[in-house]
């Protein structure tokens, strides 16, 4: 057992395997979570690294979800905690089913929340940890198309900030928010945007490299950090932007049939 112990959300794929490859590779022992039976054969992956890894799949848009998750780390402490665990969801609001908006919403914020609340307070305490969530550029950005997901990104980017500020005094925590651009992963086939000109796009940052660049911004202590330096200039220019402007241009990038326009 390694004296250092990891969680790693939506770890299934994407920028949480990722993640989770890092952390194994720097002798975290991890437990890795997904809401996918595919997280069983990610974690068999990263017990190359030979460190102890333990896998739960696990529905984190619930709190019984978070609550599984925390009770398979049989009260170990939490040293680094990777919230990455997100949806995403294409299309128009208004055609768009409660169940699926709502799964979003509860995923990408109510779970990321409590399970903030649950790993943070013991590391305050005891002045030490490490904590890394994936918010996304997209939180500054009204999404024309994807506006519940943007909505969710706008509430966790905001979120972590405030909780830096409530958390200042507890020089031995680490809290960093990432935010990517458009990576290449599931995510656009899983929120049925593959026909939009995002989603088809090639040109997507590597998961790896959003990865890397979140692992080293939390171990910098970093409290946040852009990754890509495309991403970095829209997030600049955002902030300068009207709303119309941005949600239109949102539009171009998300609408359904775009993809070759």
């Amino acid at each position: 057992m390694a004296d250092k112990f990891a969680i790693i959300t939506g770890a299934s794929t994407g920028i949480g395997f990722e993640l989770a490859t890092l952390a194994a590779k720097d002798g975290y022992d991890i437990l890795v979570v997904a809401d996918e039976p595919l997280i069983d054969a990610a974690a068999a992956d990263f017990k190359q690294f030979g460190t102890d890894v333990q896998s739960v799949e696990a529905d984190l848009s619930t709190i019984d979800g978070v609550d599984r998750l925390l009770a398979a780390a049989g009260g170990r402490q939490v040293d680094l905690l990777c919230a990455n665990a997100g949806h995403g969801l294409g299309h128009a609001f208004l055609d768009q089913d409660l169940k699926d908006w709502r799964h979003v919403v509860d995923t990408n914020i109510v779970g990321t929340a409590y399970l903030l609340q649950k790993v943070l307070k013991p590391m305050v305490a005891r002045n030490a940890g490490k904590v890394l969530v994936t918010g996304s550029i997209a939180g500054y950005i009204p999404g024309a198309f994807q506006a519940v997901y943007n909505g969710t990104k706008a509430f966790v980017d905001s979120f972590v900030a405030a909780l830096q500020n409530e958390i200042r005094d507890a020089d031995g925590v680490t809290l960093t928010n990432l935010m990517p651009g458009p990576v290449d992963t599931e995510f656009f086939a899983r929120g049925d945007m593959l026909d939009t000109s995002v989603g088809a796009d090639p040109k997507k940052s590597d998961p790896a490299d959003v990865a890397r660049d979140g692992w080293d911004a939390v171990m910098a202590g970093k409290a946040s950090v852009v990754s890509g330096w495309k991403n970095k200039i829209q997030s600049a220019v955002a902030n300068v932007t009207p709303n119309a402007v941005l949600a239109e241009q949102h539009r171009k990038m998300a609408e359904p049939g775009t993809a070759n326009t």
